[in-house]
């Protein structure tokens, strides 16, 4: 692994999503990334094992979502946000938004031990207080009283919003990362549920040429 070549690349991806990002910052997720490889050879963590993809399709794809959270953030006047995402895996998108935000409370949520075992590691390796994992089904969970829930091809439209509601404050946003225009699945969604799509962002995410789009959903 490149460091050098990876730093200025994770800074070019920052400029160019308009994240701005300190020296610290750009380290930590550069950490995350060494971390992520390591761990992953034992426990299994992503299917991706080359870091030139890790680095672009886990954290420039986790990058891509900051600026939307920051709107939601300006939008509620508060930047003290709790933000909670599902089915986190080995911390995506969730390391990544805690690094970028100290502000923003981080509640990784996952059925694998091993995984939320890693994201705990995290934690305190990368020296993230706003960062807490929670190996548990968010559907058994206590209710969090979520800002923003979000999700990064966790599961369908439908699975997503019944597994999750219960957890989202008055006010909060549920959002959905999801690689191309979900049409099938949003017409699941309004025919089998009381969710409706708000509207949906497209994503470019820095040197990957596929599509990403964020899903903004609303009860009624």
């Amino acid at each position: 692994m490149d460091l050098n070549s990876y730093r200025q690349r994770l800074v070019n991806a920052a400029q160019a999503l308009g994240v701005e990002l300190t020296s610290t910052q750009v380290e930590v997720l550069l950490k995350y990334l060494q971390q992520m490889q390591r761990w992953n050879k034992t426990y299994n963590l992503t299917a991706l094992r080359d870091p030139e993809l890790m680095l672009v399709q886990h954290i420039f794809d986790s990058l891509a979502v900051v600026p939307a959270i920051q709107a939601l953030a300006q939008a509620k006047a508060d930047s003290a946000l709790t933000i909670v995402d599902v089915g986190s895996g080995g911390g995506l998108p969730g390391v990544v938004l805690a690094t970028a935000c100290s502000t923003w409370n981080i509640h990784c949520i996952d059925a694998v031990e091993k995984k939320m075992a890693f994201v705990r590691q995290m934690a305190a390796v990368l020296t993230l207080p706003n960062l807490k994992a929670h190996h548990i089904r968010i559907e058994q969970a206590e209710s969090f009283n979520a800002d923003i829930i979000i999700s990064r091809a966790f599961a369908s439209l439908v699975d997503f919003v019944n597994l999750s509601e219960k957890h989202l404050a008055e006010q909060g946003q549920i959002i959905a990362m999801k690689a191309k225009y979900p049409e099938e699945e949003i017409l699941d969604l309004e025919s089998k549920t009381d969710w409706r799509v708000e509207s949906i962002l497209e994503l470019t995410v820095p040197e990957l040429n596929a599509e990403r789009c964020l899903v903004y959903l609303k009860k009624g």
